[in-house]
């Protein structure tokens, strides 16, 4: 029997995530032919390793189509409307960080929380004879976060790409997306709301609570989390 680990293929999550590997005690052998997608763990033959995009990892995770993977929470909260039902989120990887915000124009001066944008909302039609548009990618993060907060009248504007430039486009009026450093924000005369921090993301272990497993698979899966938790507390 075998479990199956999916990494990030590519970037710096991929070489983050093999160096946390590495430190947990599991050396990851690259696939030798460089169209594979699948590698495996040296002297651990129950142990089988799928390279997929981050965003696949979270898919698969939540299908119950492999055991275990790393990728970014956001990704994993986004793809699902209850995480909790289908994801366990075992270990915070301590790399990958970036947070989902709500930002708001520059020249909103007195719109600096979320109750600020309630009002907003509120009124944007009358004034507007529309709804208040909201650029991003992140649906399901977008509307949850807006229902916590009291807020309905919107409308998404789906954004796949440089959805910081959409309020100066005239495609949007505000954002959701997700930011590192805010730099690409203020480039953009755009400001997050002070309590408009979503979800402060970050790789994650992350296991599928779908997936079907033999009683050895589950103790092999838990003993991964395990060693791969205690070498993040000790870096």
């Amino acid at each position: 029997m075998t479990i199956t680990i999916a990494l990030p293929s590519k970037g710096r999550l991929k070489e983050k995530a093999l160096e946390v590997f590495a430190q947990a005690g599991f050396r990851i052998e690259l696939p030798k032919d460089s169209r594979s997608y699948r590698g495996s763990v040296k002297g651990r033959p129950e142990i089988e390793i799928a390279f997929l995009s981050a965003s696949e990892i979270a898919r698969e995770l939540i299908a119950g189509k492999i055991a275990l993977g790393v990728t970014g929470e956001d990704l994993a909260r986004e793809s699902v409307a209850d995480p909790g039902t289908f994801l366990d989120f075992a270990c915070r990887l301590g790399f990958g960080g970036a947070d989902v915000v709500v930002a708001v124009p520059d020249a909103w001066a007195d719109v600096t929380t979320m109750a600020d944008l309630d009002d907003v909302a509120a009124g944007f039609r009358r004034s507007h004879h529309r709804p208040l548009r909201v650029a991003t990618k992140y649906w399901q993060l977008t509307q949850n976060w807006f229902a916590d907060h009291g807020i309905a009248l919107y409308r998404i504007a789906e954004s796949l790409g440089a959805t910081e430039g959409a309020p100066a486009a005239g495609t949007a009026d505000i954002i959701v997306d997700i930011t590192s450093t805010g730099s690409t924000l203020k480039a953009n005369h755009l400001r997050i709301l002070r309590d408009g921090i979503i979800l402060r993301s970050q790789a994650n272990l992350i296991a599928s609570k779908k997936i079907r497993l033999s009683r050895e698979d589950r103790a092999v899966l838990k003993g991964v989390c395990r060693q791969v938790a205690e070498a993040v507390a000790a870096n």
